[in-house]
């Protein structure tokens, strides 16, 4: 019997698995949201780092309070595209580093996940990566007011995706929440971990 391969292999696999039926994917808050005045949305990139561990996790961030968007939120380490980045990838690893200081070269990267289309205008693409477990982070204080690990088991278990809804601006929000040790994980950051599990549709 031969070995189990990496987290990161097995990662990638499940990733560029090809399913019979093709999953439902989440494709944004809303399906007429606008961004800029042109209607051409925002490129930004996170960083989706599950933690090399018998037991995987994710690395989450929560907000500061000050920030004029997303205060207080839980999210992916993350941002909008900078010029001077390569591509969606490099501005994933750049926004890691300037927000809790992982360096890029202790990122294995895996790949690309499904781009989801925020209500503020952002197009998200999540790039993938394995990080040795209990590294120790060093946070940006004026973003980034805590920085926790949530078990991957747990956050791509359909069973912990709560779908509710809130009126917003005379219509029905409809959103994804996920609930762990007193965190709620939800909005985008929820959707892109709900398109996650029925991408890889994963078994530990």
């Amino acid at each position: 019997m031969t070995a189990p391969g990496s987290l990161a292999d097995r990662l990638r696999v499940a990733l560029a698995a090809e399913h019979e039926h093709a999953p439902v994917l989440l494709s944004g808050d809303l399906r007429d949201v606008t961004a800029d005045s042109d209607g051409v949305p925002t490129p930004a990139a996170v960083l989706v780092a599950v933690t090399d561990r018998p037991a995987p996790g994710v690395i989450l961030t929560q907000r500061t309070d000050s920030l004029r968007r997303h205060a207080g939120q839980i999210a992916f380490p993350g941002g909008r595209i900078d010029p001077g980045d390569a591509d969606a990838t490099a501005a994933a690893l750049r926004e890691a580093n300037e927000e809790i200081g992982l360096s890029p070269r202790a990122v294995e990267l895996v790949g690309e996940a499904d781009t989801y289309r925020t209500i503020t205008g952002f197009e998200v693409q999540p790039v993938v990566g394995v990080i040795a477990p209990d590294l120790v982070f060093t946070l940006q204080p004026a973003e980034v007011a805590a920085v926790f690990e949530v078990p991957l088991d747990f956050v791509l278990d359909p069973a912990n995706h709560v779908e509710t809804s809130v009126e917003w601006q005379g219509r029905d929000r409809h959103y994804y929440e996920i609930a762990w040790q007193g965190y709620r994980i939800w909005g985008a950051t929820a959707a892109m971990l709900v398109n996650l599990s029925r991408r890889l549709r994963w078994t530990r």
